[in-house]
């Protein structure tokens, strides 16, 4: 895939969109939404992300669910949590796998999400946890208030300026000695427009030293990086690069 903004010709790899002719393709078959498409993305990025999310509903689920990388992080994660441990669930999705086996292990769940239709139905399979139809950037949180806090793939349609600040506000809001989890794909690229899952969403990450050093900026020390390549289970899917960060907050 290369740079569809105006870059210098740098090749960047699939962001997990699929390689397709027709209108709005770009120059490596990289299937990007076409203008008229475009136009119909709703401006605010909250309402944006949200109805992509309402329109994937379980097949977002579905799709994801054979990632053992996202497994091997939670078990990561179980083996540092106290008994009863409360835990903020960024971007929480339908509730499974993160809430589900969160709360299976005895732990307090928050999960947070811009799509009130993924609220709806990880309330409805997630009982034990509770989940809030909210975006994260205004979210208020307080200081010191959780154990552990899950970052999987929820900071993708948001600026890198934004990426920043709520991770600054993430890693204020852990205990001394808490946990962070961080998963996201890494490449190059801002406000990319392109089709995930047959969704049309503008992408913005970092390439992946570049994910690092803001996770270190916000002031958490990163014990592991596992990268992996991962196809999501969906006609529409493509092999993309998943980066996982297991970060700590000092005592």
């Amino acid at each position: 895939m290369h740079d569809q903004q105006g870059g210098h010709g740098r090749t960047l790899p699939c962001l997990g969109f699929r390689p397709q002719a027709g209108p709005g393709t770009g120059t490596a078959g990289l299937r990007c939404p076409d203008t008229a498409r475009g136009e119909q993305v709703v401006a605010d990025k909250g309402q944006r992300a949200a109805a992509v999310f309402d329109a994937l509903g379980l097949t977002y689920e579905k799709a994801f669910a054979r990632s053992e990388a996202h497994l091997a992080s939670l078990e990561w994660l179980l083996g540092r949590l106290g008994p009863g441990s409360r835990v903020l669930d960024v971007g929480s999705g339908t509730g499974r796998p993160t809430a589900s086996t969160l709360v299976a292990a005895g732990h307090e769940v928050l999960g947070v999400d811009v799509s009130p239709v993924m609220v709806d139905l990880a309330t409805r399979q997630v009982p034990q946890a509770e989940f809030r139809h909210a975006d994260i950037r205004e979210l208020p949180l307080e200081n010191a208030s959780f154990d552990a806090v899950c970052v999987y793939f929820s900071l993708l349609q948001m600026t890198r300026a934004e990426q920043s600040e709520v991770l600054g506000r993430l890693t204020r809001a852990l205990r001394p000695g808490g946990s962070l989890v961080l998963a996201t794909v890494p490449v190059d690229v801002e406000n990319l427009a392109v089709e995930f899952m047959g969704q049309p969403v503008r992408a913005t990450s970092f390439a992946a030293e570049d994910v690092v050093a803001v996770v270190r900026d916000a002031g958490l020390a990163v014990e592991h990086e596992q990268a992996v390549e991962f196809t999501p289970d969906h006609p529409e899917g493509a092999t993309e690069p998943h980066l996982f960060l297991y970060c700590r907050l000092s005592e």
